[in-house]
């Protein structure tokens, strides 16, 4: 087979994330191209979490509904995967935790690590097993395991060790028993997949902000987003970042707006419930000119609404939060490599035009995890836009573009003064008429005018003459391009949007030129769609739209997308 797709079941705290993270090591190091993402219930023990792991010869970063091995490590599996189970699924598990189910092949999981001395090696067992299964080496996965454990001792080391050998010793059965697992190997011989990266979207999100020159991040717990925070602060020291967990979300924005006034790079992350808190701050950037990147990871609402899910809702939020008009540019990566590039980016757009940027990911993209061959820090150049002031120094000055040089206390002779309150080129406080309608002006149309002039178009994938037009933004991206590949139609093209607003001024002749536009959100409403036909006027009428806190797959993609075209 080119690619296989692996997935473990179990209950929250049985350790499907350890064993994850064993895989997808290990995996990648013997040479096998890895996609993994996770799915999980708000809890800490109990319930049904899985995580897939796409193991395949050429680089496939999607998520699918087909299941070809299964791992059910729990009683609850079964049931809880009920709908991606096909008859060609291979299902996998202890007998005695099961139930004697026939199409279950047995791996006596509770038997081998009672001989072991603890159900916690029951991870390093069914790793060792898959591992087996796919012609890992022996010798390497011990390596792996020694190093993996290395920081909890000499006996964990050799339970473990135990344990591998035990897993290995069980797929050998099972190959003898008929059951033989084939995956080719990547055969791009042009470099080693072995040395390549294996980096989620979170920590991608994070090192771009570091490669920005982010030097402070401020925001208070909230899944999906916490993973950044936890990832800034564990690494704070080596890149010399001010990591701050805030009491709450409206004290978080506010630190990263004065992280900027003073002369740093602030930012701030959250999901949508956590930046409802946030408006208010919003507006005090867009009236003070200061720059601040706001990262949401999406998740379905309102309210608490699914925790731990997936969805694309929050467009609408980040588009018209706040009080008043003033510019924000609203980014959205689709990739993890774009995770990077964008959110080093979004630093140098707040920046330059003074302005709030957005950064929209969503819990499934943040989740997700691949081999990449690297990431290039140096891409895109760190632009400061920080000017030395003078005596007569005037914060708000009117120019051209709408962008006043920006000031920061004690760089100059000037006097840096900011406010909340609409104010006069100085910084202080007027309610002259004419001044108002011309600092609205300045930080609305002047900027927006200014910003359309470097937008980040959007990339065509597919069929370049194309007759039909996919639209999507975000984590789309890659399940939308794999089901290009498999409907094989070279009339239907696929505009993938990075930066959500403001549009270029060209958009509308992409969508002229198609017979049948379909846009494709992981939401109720369709928000980029509105957003289209807000700015031009454009209906698109064909809309694939999923809601239920699940990210679309590419079966499900490449079914709607088909159902469309033949109408």
């Amino acid at each position: 087979m080119e690619d296989i797709s692996i997935v473990l079941c179990g209950e929250a705290g049985q350790g499907i994330e350890t064993i994850e993270d064993i895989l997808t090591k290990i995996l990648k190091d013997s040479k096998y191209n890895i996609f993994a993402v996770k799915e999980y219930m708000s809890r800490v023990r109990g319930g049904s979490n899985s995580t897939e792991i796409r193991v395949f010869q050429k680089p496939i970063r999607a998520y699918v509904d087909r299941i070809d091995l299964l791992f059910a490590l729990s009683n609850k599996s079964l049931d809880h995967l009920k709908d991606r189970i096909s008859d060609n699924t291979i299902i996998f598990g202890d007998k005695e935790i099961l139930g004697d189910i026939q199409k279950v092949i047995d791996i006596p999981l509770s038997k081998i690590t009672k001989k072991i001395g603890s159900s916690v090696y029951s991870n390093t067992v069914t790793a060792g097993v898959i591992c087996g299964m796919l012609n890992v080496s022996e010798y390497e996965f011990r390596n792996f395991i020694t190093k993996y454990f290395e920081k909890k001792g000499e006996p964990i080391i050799n339970k473990n060790l135990e344990a591998a050998s035990e897993g290995f010793e069980l797929a050998k059965k099972i190959i003898e028993s008929g059951v033989t697992i084939k995956v080719k190997k990547s055969e791009e011989l042009s470099r080693d997949i072995s040395k390549d990266i294996l980096i989620s979207g979170k920590d991608a999100v994070a090192l771009g902000a570091l490669a920005g020159g982010c030097n402070f991040i401020s925001g208070y717990p909230m899944s999906p987003a916490t993973g950044i925070l936890s990832f800034m602060s564990t690494y704070s020291k080596e890149f010399e970042v001010v990591a701050e967990q805030s009491e709450d979300e409206i004290s978080a924005i506010n630190m990263a707006i004065g992280a900027w006034y003073a002369g740093g790079r602030g930012m701030i992350t959250t999901s949508g419930g956590g930046f409802a808190l946030m408006e208010e701050g919003v507006s005090l950037a867009g009236m003070a000119e200061t720059p601040v990147v706001i990262h949401i990871g999406q998740r379905p609402g309102p309210a608490t609404g699914l925790p731990t899910r997936t969805e694309q809702g929050d467009l609408d939020l980040a588009l018209y939060a706040g009080h008043g008009d003033f510019a924000r540019i609203i980014l959205s990566p689709g990739s993890i490599e774009d995770c990077f590039y964008l959110s080093k980016y979004a630093f140098s757009f707040a920046d330059k035009y003074q302005i709030p940027v957005f950064i929209l990911t969503d819990q499934y993209l943040l989740d997700c995890q691949y081999n990449i061959p690297s990431l290039d820090h140096k891409k895109y150049g760190i632009k400061r836009y920080v000017a030395q002031t003078k005596d007569d120094y005037k914060r708000y000055q009117f120019t051209k573009t709408g962008v006043s040089p920006r000031g920061i206390p004690g760089f100059g002779e000037g006097l840096v003064i900011q406010t909340g309150n609409e104010h006069d080129e100085t910084g202080h406080t007027t309610e002259n008429a004419i001044l108002r309608k011309k600092m609205v002006e300045k930080r609305f149309n002047e900027k927006l005018n200014q910003i359309k002039n470097e937008v980040i178009y959007p990339e065509l994938l597919g069929g370049k003459a194309y007759k039909y037009l996919l639209i999507g933004w975000g984590s789309t991206r890659n399940i939308v391009e794999e089901s290009l590949k498999q409907l094989r139609e070279p009339k239907l093209g696929f505009l993938y949007f990075k930066q959500l607003y403001p549009l270029p001024r060209e958009v509308m002749g992409y969508l002229i030129n198609a017979k049948k536009v379909i846009a494709i959100e992981n939401n109720a409403s369709g928000q980029f769609a509105n957003l289209i036909k807000r700015e031009t006027g454009f209906d698109i009428k064909n809309k694939i739209l999923k809601y239920d806190g699940r990210p679309f797959s590419v079966e499900e993609v490449t079914t709607r997308i088909k159902d469309i075209l033949e109408e």
